[in-house]
């Protein structure tokens, strides 16, 4: 297969050689936006990020192939794909332990109140505070109950949480007391201290945090956002936290990225702003190239 690979994937030589040595013939383009290095209908497979946004797929005659290293699908048309049978993978499970372990360390920054040490290590105060709350015990609900959102489960449950899940497609897992479906979704949430949002964005699932669900929450929940920010009503979100009905927010994605530096989110005490950054780890590197590696073993 004729792989086209661009910059997206911080791939090493080593690893171009090995994709050469399975008897595929790469070329390699560093930036997305750039001028495709070889004729479109030369390229029989992709490994992207972005590529589809400055290049219109329908160039590519010869596609057959597309592994992304992004996990969601929402940088590609699926409909196209679909319709011309292009085999389509994504860095399913890459990025799951970094954003568990963000989503973990978010919840307890607020309920240990960490930014109220911090503050005052700075100004060398000894000040103790009483407003600090356990994790033990909370009911943790995980809206997505994929890759991403089970890691979540496992890492609250091990700090001795009722791990609830809400999905798609509700099933028996050991990590969750009960998946329910996403119709209970309101129902569900009622009993939450600790919402994550870990689900992909769709048609469907735009806005799914309204105001009439932020309204369910417990008062004084908490609510994680690592899926895509369109899943939450940023307007009736900003409401609620002004007014305390939602104790605090963990925001690592959000509608408009970059967030607008007049955004209120910004000077927030009970809200953590994060640029789209949870999915970082170090062993992302080595998850990602098995991923590829694997999908083409299977090509």
């Amino acid at each position: 297969m004729k792989i086209l690979v661009t910059g997206a994937w911080q791939c090493t030589e080593e690893q171009l050689n090995n994709i050469c040595a399975m008897g595929h013939e790469v070329a390699f383009m560093q930036n997305e936006k750039d001028s495709c290095p070889v004729e479109y209908d030369w390229v029989e497979g992709v490994i992207c990020n972005g590529l589809f946004l400055h290049h219109d797929i329908r160039c590519f005659t010869s596609l057959r192939y597309i592994q992304l290293i992004s996990a969601g699908f929402d940088r590609v048309d699926v409909d196209y794909i679909n319709a011309h049978n292009i085999s389509l993978f994504n860095a399913r499970g890459v990025y799951s332990v970094p954003m568990a372990e963000y989503a973990l360390c978010g919840v307890l920054q607020l309920l240990k109140n960490t930014r109220f040490f911090d503050k005052n290590q700075k100004e060398h105060l000894w000040i103790k505070n009483r407003a600090m709350l356990e994790l033990c015990g909370k009911t943790v609900c995980i809206v997505g109950c994929g890759n991403v959102g089970t890691e979540c489960a496992k890492r609250f449950k091990a700090f001795g949480c009722n791990v609830v899940g809400v999905d798609l497609f509700p099933r028996e897992d050991e990590n969750y007391s009960i998946i329910y479906p996403l119709q209970k979704l309101k129902d569900v949430l009622s009993d939450a201290f600790v919402t994550v949002l870990t689900l992909p964005l769709t048609d469907e699932s735009y806005h799914i945090i309204n105001a009439g669900v932020l309204s369910s929450l417990p008062y004084g929940a908490i609510l994680v956002n690592i899926a895509r920010g369109g899943v939450i009503d940023t307007n009736a979100l900003v409401d609620a936290l002004s007014d305390g009905s939602v104790g605090g927010a963990v925001l690592d994605v959000f509608e408009d990225e970059p967030l607008n530096e007049d955004s209120p989110l910004w000077d927030m005490n009970n809200v953590i702003v994060t640029p789209h950054n949870s999915f970082v780890g170090d062993g992302n590197g080595q998850r990602l190239a098995n991923v590829i590696m694997a999908n083409l073993r299977g090509n």
